[in-house]
């Protein structure tokens, strides 16, 4: 029975060691899925089903397709999913702060013509997604709403006959090197860089608390842990030295 006993006491000592080092797992939010309701119809951008160039009001899902660098690919889907009413390029634009819930903003037009959907911002991030629209239609909403927009030059065919699908659909690829710029109200072509805020490089969640204390500064040293492991790890061997003897 002593001999049970230090035997479960060296396991208690690995289990504790592994509890110290692995990491707490976390949801997957890479996609970044988010179901958004439009109580009115919504104009969008990008490379969209044969006649879904203005959303009429209703739900329907955000997603990420892609995200590799300083070009995301964001996709719009049905509220089932079963349908991608629209594939668009979107830049990266910073915020000063984020929020605890998804804000959607546009481009307010002219009383009888639909709002123009302008950027995404995810919960908890201080980086959004800005859409970029064809240049045609940008000159023409900057006018219209006296805003700079942003807008590719290139030419894309705006309209599939069958959903994209796919980060490596050739209207996928033309969006991802696609050159992006912004435009004025005045008609004046700027580089992105003056209008748009990147943000910073590899930003992390931003965690939002409620009734909680402030968290304190990150000024410790991981030495203490390292110790730490290091004596548990002698103290978890002596153990089952010794009970190897009793054994015996």
């Amino acid at each position: 029975m002593k001999a049970l006993r230090i035997v479960t006491t060296a396991v208690f000592y690995i289990a504790l060691i592994g509890a110290i080092v692995t990491p707490n797992a976390k949801a997957d939010t890479w996609d970044k899925k988010t179901v958004v309701t439009f109580s009115g119809p919504v104009e969008i951008p990008g490379v969209h089903l044969k006649g879904y160039s203005v959303l009429p009001a209703g739900n329907y899902v955000f997603k990420i397709l892609d995200s590799q660098a300083n070009r995301h690919i964001v996709q719009i889907f049905s509220e089932d999913e079963k349908t991608v009413y629209a594939t668009i390029l979107a830049i990266p634009n910073y915020r000063l702060k984020a929020t605890d819930k998804t804000v959607i903003t546009f481009r307010e037009r002219p009383a009888g013509q639909p709002e123009a959907l302008r950027a995404w911002f995810y919960p908890g991030r201080n980086s959004g997604e800005e859409f970029v629209y064809p240049k045609a239609k940008a000159v023409e909403l900057a006018k219209a709403t006296q805003q700079v927009v942003l807008f590719t030059p290139a030419v894309i065919e705006q309209e599939v006959a069958e959903p994209i699908q796919s980060a490596t659909e050739p209207r996928v690829v033309e969006l991802k090197q696609a050159p992006v710029r912004a435009i004025r109200p005045t008609g004046e072509e700027v580089e992105l860089a003056q209008v748009v805020t990147p943000p910073p490089a590899e930003e992390a969640p931003v965690l939002i608390a409620q009734n909680r204390p402030e968290a304190l500064p990150d000024t410790g040293s991981p030495l203490p842990l390292v110790g730490l492991f290091g004596l548990l790890s002698l103290g978890g061997a002596t153990v089952l030295r010794f009970a190897q003897k009793r054994i015996r």
